[in-house]
């Protein structure tokens, strides 16, 4: 048995990541075939069997995933000012510093696990820290090996592609139900909960970094390519190691160049720090590894016709127009939408009904329009509507935007209320726009409070809603009650107000605090200017805001902050961290102060009690010693952490 299965693992090998068969398939077939009947007779199956790979029954539903080491994602530079801006930083960190280019696949991310040798777990990246358990689905593709000679724990990191000629292939063979794009489609096969819907896909994993060992981590990027290759993972033959800036740049026009060539859909190109002690020393930050940078490709761009101007009514009211447009590829999607910004926008580009525009996926995610092209016979400008599309209230103008004066107007609710569901805010799963659109409409949902209101009667009737349904959701807006304030402040949909500023914000203890703040204390904020601090000024100031928030609050809503550390050599301070630390990040400096009782805060202001000033540090420092505030620095800090 042990002999059939490496043997068999080694010519799937060949076949499936070198592309190389050394046998017949009837050859392979034969001793596939000897290997089951021999599994069957013993009652026995080795780890890595390749009969694992044979799609079982489908799941009921994904379980979710810890990764053992964060997923991080990648900034991005769109312009070659941005990236020699990331050189020049590295180079500062590091002057003998080199890099590694890669190309950058459009796919899904996908993070391995190996214990003791042996495959254990598939999961999605998810955001970041937490996947989805996809491991049946995973156990259908050949591009992996199953067992490694690292007998360690081990997390390895990939994008599951579909090759634009196995698209192009099973779309002739399901005209009826063609998959639109290899991006869209790679997603959806490993997300199907029916593993043999995975595999009738043939989609594929690239792998292209070592996400954790336990023990002997690799030194470099070019060390972790080199591993995956030599333990059977499938990766991309191209890896440039550069020196210098130009060798860089080379590197990536090289690749912007060759890209179009492939069988797998790109959409950019990787820099790394190709040494660990350069990454190291750069750390962090919330959502990005300072040390490597995606470089995205201009995007593509094509003309069509707009067909028609349609108005959409946001949850501040403000009106966007959307043009229809006959149907244009780009970047392996359909396009038929493209957005304009505001009513200004749609005059400056000149753009009509009838005309021809050229349309660009931003990103090659988000179409828009950049202008008119040309203009028929019978192109008609759009007209500025006087009145809301959706409720008929008269519209008011500032600026370049249009916004509708009515704050009832239906689809204006509509996408408060989603907005408030929404997952980053109060997180009522399955709260979806179409449920909140038929609240709406069948049960005069119209404020937060109101969905706190709703029982098992109030879904009765509506289509769809069977006792499971109900169930879950109400529990879904009973959890949604106990919510951190950050996504409360956020949730409430404050104009101008996103996920960071409402951090800021949080750190004041309460929402009664908040709403006390004055213009001076929140422009004194790092995230907030003079426009923002005047939108909290007057939504805290409105009096159905205030009656919204004391329903919320009768109705059981009840933000929290968590408490800091009651002991600890930072119990009582308030700190702001300035300037670049060489021992650590800035946000693991900050979880290091909040684990010993001190509040982190983005910016100096009266509540400071201490500043940590590190390398360069900027105005922040020079604020506070007009304050006259406690400074200390990078040396006193590590001794106040107890590591000097």
């Amino acid at each position: 048995m042990r002999y059939l299965v490496d043997t068999l693992n080694r010519w799937a090998y060949e076949y499936y990541v070198l592309d190389a068969p050394s046998v017949a398939d009837r050859e392979y077939d034969a001793l596939y075939d000897e290997l089951k009947e021999l599994e069957r007779a013993t009652g026995t199956r080795l780890a890595d069997s390749p009969t694992r790979r044979v799609g079982g029954e489908p799941v009921k539903g994904f379980a979710r995933h810890t990764h053992i080491a964060p997923l991080f994602s990648l900034d991005k530079a769109v312009t070659e000012d941005e990236l020699s801006a990331f050189l020049t930083r590295v180079y500062k960190a590091d002057p003998g510093a080199t890099f590694t280019v890669e190309y950058k696949f459009d796919g899904l991310t996908m993070c391995l696990t190996y214990e003791d040798g042996v495959f254990v777990r598939a999961a999605t990246r998810g955001n970041g820290r937490e996947g989805e358990d996809v491991t049946a689905q995973a156990l259908t593709l050949h591009s992996f090996p199953l067992s490694i000679p690292y007998k360690g724990t081990l997390e390895v990191r990939g994008e599951a592609v579909i090759r634009l000629s196995v698209l192009e292939a099973y779309n002739a063979a399901h005209p009826d139900e063609p998959l639109k794009n290899a991006r869209n489609a790679a997603a959806g096969a490993i997300r199907n909960l029916d593993p043999k819907v995975t595999a009738s896909r043939r989609p594929e994993i690239v792998f292209y970094d070592i996400n954790y060992m336990s023990d002997a981590p690799v030194s470099s990027q070019t060390e972790a390519i080199a591993k995956l290759r030599e333990w059977g993972f499938e990766t991309f033959p191209y890896l440039r190691v550069c020196g210098t800036a130009e060798e860089v740049a080379d590197a990536v026009d090289e690749i912007e160049v060759e890209r179009k060539k492939l069988d797998i859909l790109t959409d950019g190109a990787v820099i790394k720090t190709n040494e660990e002690r350069v990454r190291r020393l750069m750390g962090y930050t919330d959502k990005f590894p300072r040390w490597a940078i995606a470089y995205k490709f201009e995007a593509e761009e094509a003309e069509a016709t707009v067909r028609e101007v349609v108005w959409q009514v946001g949850r501040t009211g403000k009106l966007t127009p959307l043009a229809k447009i006959t149907p244009v590829e780009l970047a392996g999607a359909t396009v038929r939408r493209a957005t304009l910004n505001n009513y200004g926008d749609l005059t400056r580009k000149d753009v009509k009904v009838g005309s021809r525009v050229l349309v660009r996926r931003s990103n090659e995610v988000i179409p828009e329009i950049l202008g008119a092209v040309s203009h028929a016979a019978g192109s008609i400008p759009v007209e500025k509507p006087l009145v809301c599309p959706a409720c008929g209230a008269p519209v008011q103008e500032v600026g370049a935007n249009l916004f509708c004066t009515n704050r009832d107007c239906p689809p204006r609710v509509v996408q408060k209320l989603t907005h408030y569901c929404s997952k980053n805010a109060a997180d009522v799963e399955g709260m979806s726009e179409a449920t909140l659109t038929l609240l709406y409409e069948k049960r005069g949902v119209r404020r937060f409070s109101d969905l706190y209101a709703l029982t098992a009667e109030s879904f009765v009737g509506l289509e769809g809603f069977k006792a499971r349904k109900t169930q879950n959701l109400l529990r879904a807006v009973e959890g949604s009650k106990r919510l951190p304030l950050d996504r409360f402040l956020y949730a409430i949909g404050i104009e101008g107000i996103g996920r960071v500023a409402a951090r800021d914000l949080a750190a004041f203890g309460s929402v009664e605090a908040v709403a006390s703040l004055t213009f001076e204390e929140l422009v004194s904020l790092e995230n907030i200017g003079d426009v923002t601090a005047n939108c909290i000024l007057r939504f805290f100031s409105d009096e159905e805001n205030r009656a919204e928030l004391a329903r919320l609050r009768e109705a059981g809503v009840a933000p929290f902050v968590k408490a800091p550390a009651r002991e600890g050599a930072f119990a009582g301070e308030n700190v702001v961290l300035t300037g670049s630390l060489s021992a650590m990040s800035r946000p693991e400096a900050q979880k290091r102060i909040e684990a010993l009782g001190g509040v982190a805060q983005s910016a100096v202001t009266q509540k400071t009690t201490l500043v940590v000033a590190g390398e360069k540090a900027g105005s922040k420092l020079k604020k506070a010693q007009e304050l006259g505030i406690r400074i200390i620095g990078e040396e006193e800090f590590l001794a106040m952490l107890g590591e000097a």
